[in-house]
């Protein structure tokens, strides 16, 4: 509307409800509806309603994604094949309708978060040359009855559109989040979520309808076990794509595409560096690179070397340097701690420790730095034990020296309790193959108390046999407040070789 026509109006209606009232018209219901009506407006203009919030959406979603290729995502060879193979449906539509083939309708990458589901989606309407359309799971959740489902509309009647408007074939619908609207129903509570979930499957359904555009949705979660069993039954989400962390080979890979545009130093090996990133997601691989260049640009260096992605790695993994002093006797309970676990891991595996520190990081005062491990998915009951012990190590090494624990233990209780549940649920335990379901909490923490007891008395025994290394290592430790892997072997050496 012109601006001189919104001011005309502006001044046009006071003067009607004066002239209304002057010949003896009763306007005051007129302006209470008025009223009602304008602030009905701005609620739903504030909360992104049905009319103003899907106009908002589909501009916003207007903004086309920068080209992505799969080549450009690293650390993900089997789940980028297998999606390839799933796109080649709307790639080879004549070939498919030669053979009886029912198109896909939907595709669900499951996986941690930061492992690439976004990008691979993103690099799929690249591949197939399609119109891109996201939204997450969190935009169709509202108060207001109704609005979750007409967005879902929206975003279909979206898809076409802009396919029809840039000459398109095909559109890919991107919903990242999905749990959040694809949750599991329950029976007879009607739920927001539940008309929302209703309309994507209304949707889902009638995908081919027409012919043209040939619409995919992709959707993304790291909770598929919440998603509801009408979602995932086949004529919907037809193939699940496990996105995972990546193996050493993938972590290399995406260190050298983060590395394009830095000044990386010759001698850097990003495959030592990949060893050292264990278990770290593609999205914390970025950020290691990352924080490695800002390390060198306080440094005022020119080159990132070696250290620099050692302590990014660091920070990734526990967070920045704390300026937190402790006093020297909370700092020797938190040496004798850390002690505790480096001992027992390098007993249960030799060479296994890298550093120790106690220089605070994020919540830790200090901590054990471990040897890059070997990609390992399968895990025996005593390698579990092993683990349990290293993480009980810590309190066990205070009880011997203070006759009792302090809170710097929290974390591996938790750690410890995590990894005895896994053995509960993979028949590792004397309950042996059970149903986590059908055994009673006592039962479960009864077993539960008797694995950690066990091993934590296993543990200080095996801690008080090499009580010599807690000595020598300590003066090293509390003056240097770093104690390098080899340091710490040679003393383990020494010591053990010694008689007690």
């Amino acid at each position: 509307m012109p601006k001189w026509s919104k001011e005309a109006l502006i001044g046009f209606v006071p003067v009607l409800f004066i002239f209304m009232a002057f010949i003896g018209l009763n306007v005051v219901p007129i302006l209470i509806a008025a009223a009602l009506v304008g602030a009905l407006f701005m609620v739903l203009k504030m909360r992104g309603g049905i009319a103003v919030g899907a106009g908002n959406d589909r501009k916003r979603k207007k903004a086309a994604p920068a080209k992505l290729t799969f080549e450009e995502i690293g650390g993900q060879d089997n789940a980028k094949q297998e999606l390839r193979e799933a796109l080649d449906f709307l790639n080879r539509h004549e070939e498919i309708k030669k053979f009886g083939i029912r198109p896909l309708k939907g595709i669900l990458l499951t996986g941690p978060p930061g492992t690439g589901k976004t990008l691979m989606a993103k690099a799929a309407a690249h591949y197939t040359n399609s119109v891109f359309v996201a939204a997450s799971g969190s935009e169709f959740v509202e108060m207001y009855v109704g609005v979750g489902a007409g967005r879902i509309r929206d975003l279909f009647k979206d898809a076409r559109t802009r396919a029809a408007k840039e000459n398109k074939q095909s559109a890919i619908i991107f919903i990242d989040e999905i749990d959040v609207i694809g949750g599991k129903r329950e029976g007879g509570q009607q739920r927001e979520y539940d008309q929302t979930l209703n309309q994507l499957l209304t949707e889902m359904d009638g995908i081919y309808s027409s012919e043209s555009p040939k619409i995919l949705v992709i959707a993304a979660t790291n909770r598929k076990e919440m998603l509801d069993s009408a979602l995932l039954r086949p004529g919907r989400f037809d193939r699940h794509i496990q996105v995972d962390l990546p193996d050493k080979k993938g972590r290399s890979h995406i260190l050298n595409l983060h590395a394009g545009n830095k000044p990386l130093h010759p001698n850097v090996d990003l495959d030592k560096i990949a060893e050292e990133a264990y278990g770290f997601s593609g999205a914390q691989l970025e950020s290691v690179m990352n924080e490695a260049a800002i390390y060198t640009m306080r440094e005022n260096s020119e080159m990132i070397h070696h250290r620099h992605l050692s302590m990014a790695i660091d920070k990734v993994m526990m967070g920045e340097r704390s300026d937190r002093e402790s006093n020297l006797e909370e700092k020797k309970r938190v040496a004798i701690h850390e002690l505790g676990h480096a001992i027992m891991a390098e007993l249960v595996r030799p060479g296994s420790v890298k550093q120790v520190a106690l220089s605070p990081r994020g919540k830790a005062l200090g901590y054990v730095r471990h040897n890059p491990q070997q990609e390992q998915y399968l895990y025996t009951k005593s390698f579990l034990e092993e683990q349990i012990m290293i993480a009980l190590a810590g309190a066990a090494s205070e009880e011997i020296y203070y006759g009792g624990r302090s809170t710097g233990s929290s974390n591996d209780f938790e750690q410890s309790i995590s990894i005895v549940e896994t053995m509960m649920k993979s028949g590792l335990t004397s309950l042996g193959i059970v149903n986590m379901n059908m055994v009673t909490t006592e039962e479960l923490m009864k077993e539960n108390n008797t694995i950690l007891e066990e091993l934590m008395g296993r543990t200080k025994q095996l801690l008080l046999q090499h009580h010599q290394i807690f000595d020598h290592s300590l003066d090293i430790l509390m003056r240097e407040e770093i104690l390098s892997g080899e340091q710490f072997r040679c003393q383990f050496r020494e010591n053990t070789l010694q008689p007690a």
